[in-house]
């Protein structure tokens, strides 16, 4: 057993490196045990294949603390954790397994065979990932262990039953993907008005009956609600006439899920969420709007204060510039557009009384990919009315100064090594801090893709795939990296070389496609101080 700092706000707990029952097991146990401590501070507790992963607020529980509390909950849990079993049934082959004949030939056996042969197993749920509800279940027998496609589909029906190697899973809404599509199932896997949410957890049992259903049963699941309750009452709120080119509704995340799949999500930039926040009055986690290069255009409807801050994106309130990081009041009819960027990407505008979409999960974050949160897990659309809380007591002259941050152009970041850095060769650090890399138009809220320069990877070593941390480097097979965002996977199956330290991910989150960025380590304590400094200056404000 170890124990691997995964930047300054997370701990990863690494059992043999092996996928099997028994490790597995122990590894549901302890995430079990950890969450029972419940520790003030922890976030999330998620449990993989042979590891555990714990995210914790430095601010409120001190490392050690964490750690202690893994190694006790290491101590104590049982070798084993038995959940529920699911019976699941699956129309095989035909337009609900395009790829069953495949596996056939593969195998050497009928379609009824692959069929006979898959519905016999009692398949394990090792873990979530990839997408809310998407379970990760083994073993499928060898004789049908087909790989991935190569290349993968565009789209993947919901429901699809499909196998990748010794695994099988259920697609639980269209998406892309590889695996090899056997069958489809009219089961709702996730559902975020249902609890739980997820239909399956890790160390849960499936069994794959064969079952006649019609593909008219097979759908989608429901999106997310973000509309006006019936009769649309909107009391105070802003109308939308312009969307600019990618805006979301976005509050603090959707913590306490990753264990199902779901991911965080939440402001690129947290900093400058929460100081637009602060500046209207709203307590820290209330929703606002995230803007992404070209800012929209909104008419409020009501007497308001509305702030922005991150990205100057050329603010302006009628015929007046709006000055970032400053409340401003306005009156009904007043209309907010933007100009020109200037710096930065992402601008937060944040109204008092903050935007009242129901919450999902917990969370009023949208992320588009899984179609939670915000207005019909989308970003915001031409025309949309979003209504707005009640409103609060501000100074106009409230103002905060936020720590330098020169994002014109690049930045440097700092990270701290891990939590996979067996993976890579001593020098491979050497060669990130010397890179200026790019930002490529492959990003997104998921990730940054980085371009000009590789770094080196252990060779013939493949790791199991494991939970991913906001702001770590994965490394894929190219040597490209990629770093994750708010909108990350919470499993991948690359290592992560280092962690981007949690007061520098705001820096990180104004980056846009053809910025550089470079990195730099530094240690923990360095990681600590610089998050304090931040949180103070919030803290002064408020």
């Amino acid at each position: 057993m170890r124990i691997r700092e995964a930047g300054d706000s997370a701990l990863l707990l690494e059992l043999d490196e092996v996928i099997n029952v028994s490790v597995n097991a122990r590894a549901v146990a302890i995430a079990g045990a950890v969450r029972r401590a419940g520790l003030s501070g922890v976030r999330d507790v998620v449990p993989a294949y042979r590891s555990v992963a714990v995210h914790f607020d430095p601010l409120t529980i001190d490392v050690e603390t964490v750690r202690d509390a893994l190694t006790r909950a290491a101590d104590a849990a049982p070798d084993s954790s038995e959940g529920k079993t699911v019976v699941i049934p699956v129309q095989y082959g035909g337009d609900m397994g395009p790829d069953l004949r495949e596996v056939a030939a593969f195998a050497g056996v009928t379609a009824d065979e692959v069929v006979a042969l898959h519905a016999s197993g009692r398949y394990r749920v090792f873990m979530l990932g990839f997408l809310p509800g998407f379970a990760y279940m083994g073993t499928v027998d060898e004789t049908i262990a087909m790989p991935r496609h190569a290349t993968p589909r565009l789209k993947v029906p919901a429901g699809s039953v499909g196998i990748a190697g010794r695994q099988t899973g259920i697609y639980p809404r269209d998406s892309p993907g590889g695996w090899r599509l056997i069958g489809r199932t009219s089961v709702s896997l996730f559902n975020p008005h249902r609890l739980p949410a997820s239909l399956l957890a890790p160390g849960d049992t499936v069994r794959f009956v064969p079952d006649k259903i019609s593909s008219s049963v097979v759908s989608g699941f429901s999106r997310t609600g973000g509309r006006p309750p019936e009769g649309g009452h909107y009391g105070r709120s802003i109308t939308i006439l312009r969307p600019g080119l990618f805006t979301t509704i976005q509050d603090d995340g959707r913590w306490g899920h990753q264990a199902t799949g779901v991911p965080v999500s939440g402001p690129m930039d947290r900093l400058s969420h929460r100081v637009a926040n602060a500046l209207v009055g709203n307590e820290q986690s209330a929703a606002l709007l995230e803007v992404t290069l070209v800012g929209p255009e909104i008419r409020i409807e009501n007497n308001a204060v509305l702030a922005v801050a991150g990205a100057d994106l050329g603010a302006r309130l009628d015929a007046e510039d709006v000055p970032l990081h400053r409340p401003i009041r306005c009156k009904a009819g007043a209309v907010l557009r933007f100009g020109q960027r200037r710096e930065g990407a992402r601008a937060y505008i944040a109204f008092s009384g903050g935007i009242t979409v129901p919450p999902v999960l917990g969370s009023r974050a949208t992320h588009t990919q899984a179609g939670l949160g915000g207005v019909d897990g989308r970003a915001i659309a031409a025309g949309e009315r979003l209504s707005l809380g009640q409103e609060r007591t501000v100074s106009p002259w409230r103002v905060i100064s936020v720590p330098p941050r020169t994002v014109t152009g690049g930045a440097k970041v700092r990270v701290l090594p891990g939590p996979q850095l067996d993976d890579f060769p001593a020098a491979a650090l050497d060669v990130l801090q010397r890179t200026r890399f790019t930002v490529s138009s492959q990003s997104d809220r998921m990730g940054y893709r980085l371009v000009g320069g590789t770094i080196p990877r252990v060779e013939g070593h493949e790791m199991i795939s494991d939970v991913t941390f906001a702001g770590a480097l994965q490394v894929p097979p190219s040597g490209d990296p990629i770093l994750l965002m708010s909108d990350r996977q919470t499993t991948g199956g690359y290592p992560q070389i280092a962690t981007v330290i949690t007061a520098d991910l705001p820096i990180a989150g104004q980056l846009a496609p053809g910025d550089w960025i470079e990195f730099e380590v530094c240690t923990r304590h360095q990681a600590m101080s610089a998050l304090i400094a931040q949180e103070g200056s919030i803290l002064a404000l408020q």
